[in-house]
Parts: C-alpha cells; structure tokens; sequence
C-alpha cells in the first residue's frame, strides 16, 4: 500500500512537471519528427546526414465521392505518421522508357508530397524549392530516382517532389461536373493538385526550416508547363517567389482548350463507358476507367477557375505572378523522324515531311527551315521537330515574361550530348544533341542515381555547374556565384543565352529572328 502512494506521488509529480514520453522523444529528437499544422511526421536520416520525408499526404484522397473534384486539405490527425517510403503515384496508362518509379503502387489515392533537407538548419531560414515532375499530364511521380533531393538538399535547399492526378483523373472535364463544382468549371485537377500542394508547402515549411517567403517552383516537361501555368492562375497568387522552367510551357502549338469543347470531350468518354451520369461514371472501378480512356486526350482547360483567360493573354498584358524566371531547353528536344516519319535524310523526303506535318502552313515553315543539301536535312528537321515539340513553346514564355514583367529572366541551352548507353554501344545516328529530358539529372545532381549511362568527368562537371546555377537561383533569384562563367539575363543590352556544356558560356542569341517569325506563323493557329 506504501509502495502504491510512492508512485501515485511520482506519476502526479511527472504529470505536472511536464514530462512525457512524446515529450522525451522531442527532447531527443534528430530532427526526424517534425510537428505539422496537420499533425506529426517521422522521417528517416540518409547516411550522407540529409534528413528524408517520404509520402506525406497534402490533401485527402480524391477517392469515392471525390473523384473528379477540387483537392481538399488533409484532415488533422493523432499521433505519428511515418514519413519513409513514397507514397502511391497517379494511376497512367502509358509510361516512358526512362521511368523509373520507386513508389510501390499506383492508386486514385495519390495526393503525396516527398522532402529533403539538410540535417543541421542555419540560423537563417532555408531557401525550398518544389520540383513539379514531367510525362505529358498522363505520367510520371517524385519518386523517380532522377527528382530525387538528396544532392540539392545537401547544398542548403529544401527540395520538394509532389504527385498529382494525371490524364483522365486529372483533366477530366464534363456539363455535370462543371454544374456540381461552386466555380461552374470542371477540368485541370491536376494543376490544382498543384496548386494545393504549394498551399500546404506555404503553411508547413517553417516546422522543416524553409522559409514560406522563398519558395521555388520548377520542373522539367510537363512540370515546366505546370510552371508557367501556375505563374498565370490567379490561385497560385503569392504562394511562390520565383520559377525555373526545363522544357515546356502552355504558350505553345497546343494551348489549353475553351471549357464547352473539354466538356464535349467528358461527354464523350462517359458515353464510351456507358455511364449516363456523372455518378455512374464515379463507381466504375481505377483499371476499368484507365483501360476505357486509351484512345482519349484530355486537355487543359480554361475553365475560368485555374485559367481565367488564355495564358498568352495572361503573359501579353502582363497579369501573370512578377516572378524572376530561368528557363531553357535542350538541342534535340525531339529527333528528325518526327518530321522524317523515318525515311533518309533527304531534301525530298524533308519537304514531304514539312507538308505532311504542317499543311497548309508548310510552305512557310519550310522558307523559315529552308534545306538547300541533303546534308542540311538531319540538324534542320532536328530543330523544326524540336521546336513544334517544345522549344517553340519554351521561347515564347521566356520572351514575353521578360517582357512584361519585373526582373531578370535567364535563358539557357543545354547541349551536353549523355555519353554511351551501357549496353548498347555509341549514341543513336539520328540523335543530334541533348535529347528531351536528359538535363534533369544534370541539373539536380543525380547522375550518380542513373546506371544507364557511362557517365564521364566532363557529364559531372557539366550537372555541377548546372546544379550551381539552379541552387543560386532558388536562393536569391539570380544564378550567378563565384566561379562559374557569367549568366546575363535577357532584360541586358545585349541578349544572351547561357550554353551549359562541359565548357559552359554566355553566347549572343541566334535564333531570335527564326522565333519571331515563327511566332507569327503560331500565333493566329492559337487564338483559333
């Protein structure tokens, strides 16, 4: 009985002398257990001391009843949720050669966010940066080793790989839909993932360190598309402070499409599945819906909640987010026999190709790439491919945005050509340069993640220049730093692209009359 009252006495004195055994986990915290508004996360420490945060849920899962609606924050939760593994990708339909996903599964379930950070914080809050993944809006996840943030985070950033819904669970638009939502749009979820996921980046990045008034948003492809989207939507108002784009933007040759021609899109679709309501068409199962959408394309959408107006309109008057911006492309965004169809180099097959593609607008482009030799043919399809593709796309947002908006935007080409593919000998003869997507590793210092590749000194100099350049920018809106060559923003006298090579350079514009014109060309197919 004695014995009893003893530790009464000492369990009273505990309670209220504020000890606990959450408390004593804080206490001996290594920085792995992070208190968020939602609740508290445990992370793992990587053996190079950066701290992991893998699967941490940002919104509820659009599952159910909320399949095809906006995102909603994530519930508050009791206890700890363990934050170390990725959590499930987008369900897609298609993926490319170079994916690879260490995320276990895919599932509607998908809404997940991934962070690393150096292990000791400075006084100073840290500059963050979140990295928006490519695969054309219908694949792709951040746990692809080629995102992954461990080498940025090891140079003093906080760096943020998200998921979002993709193809027809993202972009689906429908009449239902649009009557059921309170903006009177349907469409583009997947962009407001997006946009949810900064929302929650905004409120949490403090408890990691980050500082919520430097944050940067960047991605490569169709990541670098949802850039330049996010900069023009009047919900991402104030939710970042600048933007890197590699490879892509929404002023291109297929800009998003007017609501009532995307709902006709939906219609169509439900019908194919033979769904006569919106709530029919939720309770058939991921695969069946999956399988179903395969011979569908669904677009972006100005829906007049996300997209306002076109984003061209946006850019030309200037009403995008004041932003600074560093964006490029590669040399070889797409290779020749995609104005080719495969047949030999020749000036014949090259103007076949040109009317084939181009239509009624081909004599024009072919006066614009004009091949007097078949010599010319394989670097002139080479840039006409690329450029229809994506560079086009990638000028024009740089060009307008240093037009209308308030500081320095830096342009880049990256022309370092990967070296020999293990296995398979020397490079492919129709690849004329640095082919779509191959910058991603070099500019997030993960070359050593890619095994593919008998990767040479001069490819780890190139990605550490290009790392620098980025980790400057995201810390103070300008990539320049000791030691690396001078990069002019285009806003100079005399405009300038940076070259990022094994010998990285600044270099006068040469295309700019060729974009130009091109542009006029572009310019009326869009507003149609």
């Amino acid at each position: 009985m004695i014995e009893m009252k003893k530790y009464t006495i000492l369990l009273f004195f505990l309670v209220f002398s504020g000890v606990s055994f959450a408390q004593k986990e804080t206490v001996k915290n290594d920085g792995t257990l992070v208190t968020l508004k939602e609740g508290k996360i445990r992370g793992s420490v990587l053996s190079s001391g950066v701290l992991s945060f893998k699967g941490i849920p940002y919104a509820e899962p659009p599952v159910g009843e909320r399949r095809w609606r906006s995102p909603i924050p994530k519930k508050k939760w009791n206890g700890i949720k363990n934050a170390i593994a990725f959590g499930s990708r987008s369900p897609q339909r298609n993926t490319y050669d170079d994916m690879v996903f260490r995320s276990a599964e895919e599932s509607e379930d998908c809404l997940y966010l991934n962070i690393w950070k150096p292990q000791v914080v400075d006084v100073n809050p840290l500059p963050v940066v979140v990295y928006i993944h490519g695969g054309g809006f219908s694949s792709g996840d951040g746990s692809e080793p080629r995102y992954d943030g461990e080498s940025m985070a090891g140079k003093g950033v906080i760096f943020i790989t998200i998921n979002y819904r993709l193809s027809v669970f993202g972009f689906l638009a429908h009449s239902d839909l649009s009557r059921e939502s309170k903006s009177g749009s349907s469409g583009n979820y997947g962009l407001q993932d997006q946009n949810e996921a900064l929302r929650w980046v905004k409120r949490n990045i403090s408890a990691f360190g980050g500082n919520p008034d430097q944050i940067t948003i960047a991605g490569e492809s169709a990541g670098s598309m949802s850039v330049s989207a996010q900069m023009c939507s009047p919900l991402s108002k104030g939710l970042f402070n600048g933007a890197i784009g590699q490879s892509g933007s929404v002023l291109g040759f297929e800009p998003p499409v007017n609501l009532a021609n995307a709902e006709k899109i939906g219609a169509e679709f439900a019908k194919a599945c033979g769904a006569n309501s919106i709530d029919e068409l939720r309770k058939i199962p991921t695969e069946t819906i999956l399988k179903r959408s395969k011979d569908y394309w669904f677009p972006l959408t100005v829906d007049g909640y996300f997209f306002v107006e076109q984003p061209l309109m946006t850019y030309t008057y200037g009403r995008q987010m004041d932003v600074p911006l560093l964006a490029g492309w590669n040399t070889a965004e797409r290779s020749m026999n995609a104005i080719l169809f495969n047949q030999k180099p020749t000036v014949e097959n090259y103007k076949g190709g040109v009317d084939r593609v181009f239509t009624s607008k081909s004599k024009e482009i072919f006066a614009l790439y004009p091949a007097n030799a078949d010599e010319q043919v394989a670097q002139l399809a080479t840039d006409l491919a690329s450029d229809r593709f994506i560079s086009y796309s990638t000028w024009k947002w740089i060009d307008v945005h240093s037009k209308t908006n308030g500081h320095p935007v830096y342009r880049y080409l990256f022309s370092r050509k990967r070296p020999a593919f293990i296995g398979r000998g020397s490079h492919n003869s129709d690849i004329m340069g640095a082919v779509h997507a191959s910058d991603i590793e070099y500019a997030l210092g993960t070359l050593n993640l890619n095994k593919s590749y008998q990767w040479e000194n001069e490819d780890v100099e190139t990605s550490k220049i290009f790392q620098s350049y980025l980790v400057n920018f995201i810390r103070s809106g300008n990539p320049n730093g000791e030691g690396l060559p001078k990069w002019f923003g285009l806003q100079s006298s005399i405009p300038k692209v940076m070259i990022i090579d094994g010998q990285s350079k600044s270099e006068p514009e040469k295309n700019g009359k060729r974009y130009m014109q091109l542009d006029r060309i572009v310019n009326p197919l869009i507003e149609r």
